[in-house]
């Protein structure tokens, strides 16, 4: 199992957009092989950056199969335009604690935390 980490620095005042953009684009990377779930944060102390990891089976299913498949030109589309600057990706072997966020996990919206 690999995680793939990733601060997304979301140009300002489009935070909602992005939200909204991101659901919509979640289907795609959910259906890719090697999808194991992901977990998409904001930050309270700059509301404009966001914390995104996702589970993956093997790096391979991120750096090639996610990035070359046909879908991942919709998932740009959606979502690459919202980022200044463009987010450094990196990928980590768990050596603790592998079940902070289990493959069963559903994304599902939630309250806004407290500003």
């Amino acid at each position: 199992m690999i995680v793939e980490h990733a601060l997304l620095p979301v140009r300002p005042g489009l935070a909602d957009a992005f939200e909204a953009a991101f659901a919509e684009a979640y289907p795609i990377i959910a259906a890719m092989p090697g999808f194991g779930g992901l977990s998409l944060s904001r930050c309270l102390e700059r509301p404009d950056s966001y914390l995104l990891l996702v589970r993956w089976e093997r790096l391979s299913d991120h750096t090639a199969g996610f990035r070359d498949a046909p879908e991942y030109q919709r998932w740009r589309a959606l979502l690459h335009h919202f980022y200044e600057p463009f987010p450094v990706v990196e990928h980590f072997a768990p050596v603790l604690g592998d079940d902070v966020f289990p493959a069963s996990a559903e994304v599902a919206p939630s309250a806004p935390a407290d500003k």
